[in-house]
This record gives C-alpha cells, structure tokens and sequence, in this order.
C-alpha cells in the first residue's frame, strides 16, 4: 500500500470545499417557518464530513461520475445528520452538545427539530435523483437503494434499536459488534460503495471497496468509545461519558482500553489489506482517511 499522498491535506481541503458550497446551496433557508435554519444549523459548519469524503474518494478510485458522487457525498451527509438530530432529542439519547454547540432540539425545540430531521432525510434522496442526464436513471436507482438500506432497519435505524434496547444489558463482543456495524458502520460502508457505484467498477474493487468500508465503519465506532473515555466534552464537541453514565454497553466496557485500541488497529489493518486486493490504481486517500479514523483525537 503506498504511503498517504503529501497532497491528502489540500485534497481533502478542496473536496470539503466542494461539499460545504453544494451543502450551503441545497439547502434552502427559504423552507417556511423556520424550518430551513434548523435544518441549516443541523448541517452547516461543523462535522468531520468523513462520509462525503469517503464518497468522493471511492468514486475517484474507480474514475466515476464527479457530479453523482457529490450529489451522493452530502445526500449521506445529510442522512447523517438527520440521524444526530433524531438520536439528540429527549426521547432517545437526550444530549445538549453536539458539534461544539447546542443540540438542535435544545437550539429549536423539540417539533422544529423532528421537522428539520424529517426535512433532511428526504432531501438526501431528493439530491440523488436529480432531473437531466447528468446521473443515468439506472445510477440514480442504485445510490437511492444504497443509501435506504443503510439508513432503514437493515442499517442505522435497526442499530439505534438496539442500542436503546440495550441499556444496563451485558451483551457479548458478537451482540456488540452487530449493534455497531448496523448503527454506525453501515452508513459510512454505504458511502464507499455509493462512490463505486458512480462508476461500472469491476466486481472485485466492489466487493474490496465494501470489505474496506465494513472495517473502517467498525473502527470509527472502538475509536468512538474509545475517546468516549478518554478525551473531554471540549474536544469531542459533543458530551464526554456520557456512555459510562446512561450505562450502555461499549467496547471499552467489554474489551477495556488496551484490547479496544488493538482492536481498533487491527480493523485499520483489515482496511488497508482490503485496499490492496482490490486492484485499482490509487486507493491512497481512502487509505489516509482510514489512517485518519483510527488516529483521531476527536
């Protein structure tokens, strides 16, 4: 595996700027009754953009449609944030701090809130079927069935279930793993095969694009309890413990620190291996936003 570009920071620079001005621009401000500065405020200026990036770098592996792997890059984006809307309020995680600043509800209150999730995740399908040939229709198909499935009972929604209906439950390191692959890595594995799916990709580059996207979905969520114990709310942008305190089973809970760190390692490994035996010519930037996950203080 080639080492990670000296260009990655400027590439991810531009492509973060890609995704913020097409973000700013479909967004309307003008949804009615405040509507559109909730949703607004649950997107813009803030978050890591980790999912558009995998996007845009699985389509760039691949040589896809540039135009579908943005439309693709915030429609995810946007699911993603709908879910933090949601998963904020009183009724499921009931959390104040999100992105270094008030929740959405907290900001709103609770009905313009659900509203502005409400808003956001149909607007994420509505960017992926846009009028004009600028995306084939048999494209557009496959992104929207990507993107339901990892958003729907397969995938995130099913994951928060059971995550909520865990609390206070030992559950064993199998029970963990599929609570986690659901609730957090079937968005971000969907964003790298949403950006293959921007182009015919070869079936083994799709089913390595998918095996990387499932590791590296997995250790996003051990680094997350990870920091959840380690780092503070100022840093975080979000509530620091605040797994330890609603007593919900974690990696660390199971594992403990050291082991939850090897394991996080070890998933990178798994990554990048899958990197290697897909073929494609330069899977550098999917390899450095992988490094990236693993080695984050935040």
């Amino acid at each position: 595996m080639p080492a990670a570009p000296a260009a990655f920071e400027p590439w991810c620079a531009a492509h973060l700027a890609r995704v913020e001005s097409a973000l700013g621009e479909w967004i309307a401000p003008q949804a009615p009754a405040g509507l559109g500065q909730a949703m607004r405020y649950a997107v813009l200026d803030g978050g890591k953009r980790l999912r558009p990036l995998l996007v845009l770098a699985a389509c760039e592996s691949v040589g896809g449609n540039a135009d579908a792997a943005l439309r693709a890059a915030c429609a995810v984006e946007l699911i993603h944030a709908y879910s933090l809307v949601h998963d904020d309020m009183p009724c499921m995680d009931n959390d104040v701090l999100r992105r270094g600043k008030p929740t959405v509800h907290v900001q709103f209150g609770q009905a313009p809130a659900l509203l502005a999730g409400d808003a956001l995740q149909a607007l994420a399908f509505e960017l992926l079927t846009p009028e004009g040939p600028s995306v084939p229709a048999s494209m557009q198909a496959q992104l929207c069935r990507l993107l339901a499935s990892a958003a729907g009972y397969r995938g995130m929604a099913g994951g928060q279930a059971i995550d909520l209906a865990s609390v206070g439950q030992a559950l064993s390191e199998a029970q963990l793993r599929q609570m986690h692959q659901l609730k957090t890595g079937a968005l971000l594995q969907a964003s790298v095969e949403m950006g293959a799916a921007c182009a015919s990709a070869s079936p083994l580059a799709t089913e390595s694009l998918a095996q990387y996207g499932a590791a590296l979905g997995l250790a996003f969520q051990v680094v997350d309890d990870i920091l959840d114990v380690t780092a503070d709310s100022a840093t975080l942008g979000k509530t620091a413990g605040k797994d330890a305190q609603n007593d919900k089973p974690t990696y660390v809970s199971l594992l403990g620190l050291a082991r939850s760190r090897a394991y996080a390692t070890d998933l990178l490994a798994q990554a990048l291996a899958a990197l290697q035996r897909s073929s494609l010519a330069d899977t550098r930037a999917l390899a450095a936003l992988a490094k990236m996950v693993v080695e984050r203080q935040n």
